[in-house]
């Protein structure tokens, strides 16, 4: 069985909303806590497995704290690392052995994915868009419109 055929059959055993827009690429929905959902790549290459799935873009402030969070915790991390693009967006990216590919590490794989994007996103926000999200707040406040999707920053962002 193809590395490409045992992760469509784990995607489809997990009940996961993905796509197949290539052959041997897979683009997966992974549904969060703190995020909506986290988008993922999965695309066999010849020799290995490329897993790729943005986090967030460029910080706005507090470069330093920003990445020295993400480095920290690249230590903690299995099968992916956060990563850098040229435009400096945040993104968790992994090259895995073809050899290794099976259902349950498909799985785990998908579950650092979202783990590690998922419990690290409002830190991420906060450390890096604090001052967007203040603004944020303040200009919905004014205009008496709902903060109920910023709640997970008010111990921050909120007016005392």
């Amino acid at each position: 069985m193809s590395a490409a055929d045992i992760i469509r059959g784990a995607l489809k055993e997990a009940e996961l909303d993905f796509a197949e827009p290539q052959p041997d690429q897979f683009f997966v929905k992974l549904p969060g806590t703190h995020r909506l959902f986290t988008n993922a790549w999965l695309i066999v290459g010849q020799h290995g497995l490329l897993v790729e799935a943005f986090v967030c873009r460029k910080p706005d402030e507090r470069h330093e704290d920003f990445y020295a969070f993400l480095l920290r915790r690249n230590a903690k991390t299995y099968a992916v690392s956060f990563a850098l693009d040229k435009a400096g967006d945040v993104y968790l990216v992994g090259r895995l052995p073809l050899g290794g590919i099976t259902p349950e590490e498909v799985d785990r794989i998908l579950g650092s994915v979202l783990q590690y994007s998922d419990e690290s996103f409002d830190l991420l926000l906060e450390i890096g868009f604090a001052s967007s999200i203040k603004r944020e707040w303040a200009w919905r406040e004014k205009r008496g419109e709902s903060t109920a999707n910023l709640q997970a920053f008010a111990r921050f962002a909120a007016p005392e």
